[in-house]
């Protein structure tokens, strides 16, 4: 008998399981927070592309633990199956590590090292992923249910709070500290990586504590063994007209009863998850299109602090550790006060409504961040603007269009780029300038689906005009991107924070870079011997791109700034509704689902269905990735979908639900090793004597 925590039923061999859970949870939620824009910027992929490798990976996480289920219950058992993938899991971590680092090879290699790490990640995390819940359940005595029910609260809290503070952690790591001249990635992957060599030292530490359960064999292929006999079996009996109460029952001429009685259980239930895989697709799209939203977001509060995109995951943990206690002890107190009676089923069908809504708070969310977003030109078409640095008005015609109608103002910000129609992939204008009552012609090739600025300024005998391609798409770790025009005789250069600008003389431009998001009162730069020390750029706004404008004015130089993309002007706080449901929904589907699956399982076959349900996650992924790679919908309209899919699912899973009968698998167990003699007992009688089973214990049988 394992030793117990001082005055409880509680064995202490449960602390190196939640510690080493925490450990590995801060190691998977680390490396997965900073994941996609690892894809964005480092890798340079596109957000589709990025989005769909991301779920790949996420279902790729969830495929595993069939294997890891199989490996424990029929080879090693579950404590030396997380030993050694566990092993697995940290070589992965390493070698995703060294795939950061960008003096290891050329981008071939660093995808090639990337994506062989994250196929061991997912071995590993996916292969104990069902030993770890089903062994921490293991180490308890029979009779202590509610200790058990506890425990997985208490499970399913360390898994938040190592997510909480690696999703806190990973990102600063990532923006913060800067490695060969950049985002710091090896770091943001290196640390994860040491906390699983920390999990796996814990867990081999307690080694001596554990209630080790010997494998049972190769249980999963005696099941389809038996499921295919039964279905052979039938198949050839057909012709003889001969009936059975149920289909596996044709299995009972090979198979003992009991293993038959289980393989129904377990089926029953597997039947009962085909609906799932939906919510997990709404669910995790918090680490990729949640997180892409961000990154179009007002990320600032107050004048002095901004948290990163992909910080913004550590909300749906941090809400986890507020929301678990304040269901235990509050709300389901509180409803089954009014008498409605709280099933897992229901719990779980309220918790797909709760997603649903998020995704309605995303899409609303969504409608109002995309306002301030370039949509590319069309095919055949351009977008152009205008800026005026000549001494006056200008009026600008294109081929006779009125594409320009008012006068354009001395350096007046342009409000919106125009779609200029070319008729061709790429075809040459005319342009008619007028200033000061003379009309200048100039003209410039143009290229379809690209923006372009088109700068008027005076030169003798009276006005040129220079064309200059822009870059309209917002970076996707939020910062601003800034370029330069220098109408001054000389070359400039420029420091803007870390960044420096060099800008060549004469009415030419900078390339556009990424500065971090600040106020800039004082920018240094050089004009040939000369230093200036004060020019002002002002803020420097989330997701905005500036084309800058230096000028003389009065012997000084001075930045005149023109904005060619909005700055965000949706607050990131607009995405604490969304996540506060989803996070509600998540623990109203996710815990009481996993305790369901281990209550519902017999003995023998734990860790079999705990790896179902981890299975409907990896489905949920593979329904993301259809839907990211094949609809080609606007991002509003994709969040719609999903959460009126997960409604009609809703209501297919509350049907199905409402005919499930809650099962006893230790009474069944007890039945069978006692009197394998004894007729079964009908369906109506066993309701009849469940019937009196308090709800809150997890051996119910009650119908939803």
């Amino acid at each position: 008998m394992s030793k117990k925590l001082c005055g409880t039923n509680y064995p202490t061999s449960i602390c190196f399981i939640v510690v080493n859970e925490f450990c590995e949870r801060f190691s998977y939620y680390g490396m997965k927070a900073v994941l996609t824009l690892y894809f964005l910027s480092y890798l340079k992929w596109d957000k589709d592309l990025s989005t769909a490798i991301y779920h790949a990976f996420s279902g790729l996480c969830y495929f595993t633990p069939i294997l890891g289920a199989v490996i424990a219950d029929s080879w090693l058992g579950k404590f030396k199956t997380i030993i050694y993938l566990s092993i697995v899991y940290v070589i992965g971590h390493v070698v995703k590590s060294v795939g950061a680092i960008p003096t290891v090879g050329n981008t071939d290699v660093h995808i090639g090292l990337s994506m062989f790490g994250l196929i061991l990640i997912a071995l590993g995390t996916g292969g104990i992923k069902p030993c770890v819940a089903a062994f921490g359940g293991d180490q308890f005595e029979e009779e202590h249910i509610k200790e058990r029910q506890k425990f997985f609260s208490i499970f399913y809290m360390s898994i938040n709070a190592g997510s909480v503070l690696s999703t806190l952690i990973t990102p600063i790591l990532r923006g913060d500290v800067k490695c060969f001249g950049d985002d710091c990635y090896a770091l943001a992957f290196g640390v994860p990586a040491a906390l699983m060599v920390v999990a796996l030292a814990v867990f081999i530490f307690g080694s001596g504590m554990y209630k080790k359960t010997p494998p049972q064999g190769n249980v999963l292929g005696e099941v389809c063994k038996c499921i295919g006999f039964a279905i052979k079996n039938r198949w050839n009996s057909s012709k003889d007209g001969l009936k059975r109460k149920h289909w596996l029952d044709w299995a009972e001429d090979k198979y003992p009863k009991r293993l038959i009685q289980e393989i129904k259980m377990v089926l029953r239930v597997l039947v009962l998850y085909i609906p799932l895989p939906m919510f997990w697709a709404l669910f995790d799209q918090q680490g990729s299109r949640w997180t892409l939203q961000a990154t179009r977001m007002n990320l600032a509060f107050g004048e002095s602090f901004t948290i990163k995109p992909d910080q913004m995951q550590l909300l749906n943990a941090l809400l986890i550790l507020v929301f678990v206690p304040i269901f235990d002890l509050i709300i389901y107190p509180l409803v089954g006060l009014c008498r409605i009676k709280i099933t897992p089923l229901r719990k779980m069908a309220t918790g797909m409504i709760f997603a649903a809504l998020a995704f309605g708070a995303a899409t609303l969310v969504e409608i109002n961040v995309v306002k301030t977003v370039v949509e590319p030109a069309p095919a055949d078409q351009s977008l152009l603007q205008v800026f005026n640095l000549a001494d006056g008005d200008v009026s600008v015609k294109v081929a006779g269009g009125n594409l320009f109608q008012d006068p354009i103002k001395k350096l007046q910000d342009p409000s919106a780029y125009e779609l200029l129609p070319l008729a061709a992939p790429n075809k040459e204008l005319r342009f008619d300038v007028m200033f000061k009552e003379t009309s200048y012609p100039c003209s410039h090739e143009f290229e379809e689906r690209k923006a372009y600025s088109l700068i008027v300024h005076e030169k003798a005998p009276g006005i040129e005009c220079k064309l200059v391609e822009d870059y309209i798409t917002k970076n996707e770790d939020g910062n601003p991107n800034v370029r330069f025009f220098n109408t001054l005789p000389e070359a400039m250069n420029i420091t803007v924070g870390e960044t420096e600008f060099y800008v060549p003389q004469k009415y030419s431009m900078s390339a556009y870079s990424s500065v971090n998001r600040g106020l800039y009162a004082a920018v240094r730069c050089s004009h040939q011997s000369k230093q200036c020390e004060n020019l002002y750029l002002g803020l420097l706004d989330f997701g905005a791109s500036y084309s800058i404008v230096l000028v003389e004015e009065e012997g000084k130089i001075v930045a005149k700034k023109m904005e060619d993309v909005k700055a965000n002007n949706v607050h990131i706080a607009w995405q604490i509704p969304q996540y506060a449901l989803l996070t509600a929904g998540e623990v109203m589907f996710s815990i009481t689902g996993l305790e369901f699956s281990y209550s519902q399982a017999p003995n023998s076959m734990k860790s079999v269905l705990q790896a179902g349900w981890l299975l409907t996650v990896a489905f949920g992924n593979v329904i993301v990735l259809i839907v990211a790679e094949g609809a080609g919908l606007e991002q509003w309209k994709e969040f719609l979908l999903f959460g009126g899919l997960l409604l009609g699912v809703c209501v297919i899973f509350s049907f199905m639900a409402h005919f499930y009968t809650y099962v006893d698998p230790e009474q069944l167990s007890k039945m069978y090793a006692g009197d394998s003699g004894k007729e079964e007992e009908d369906d109506d009688d066993k309701k009849k004597k469940h019937d009196d089973i308090p709800l809150n214990e997890k051996e119910t049988s009650t119908k939803m």
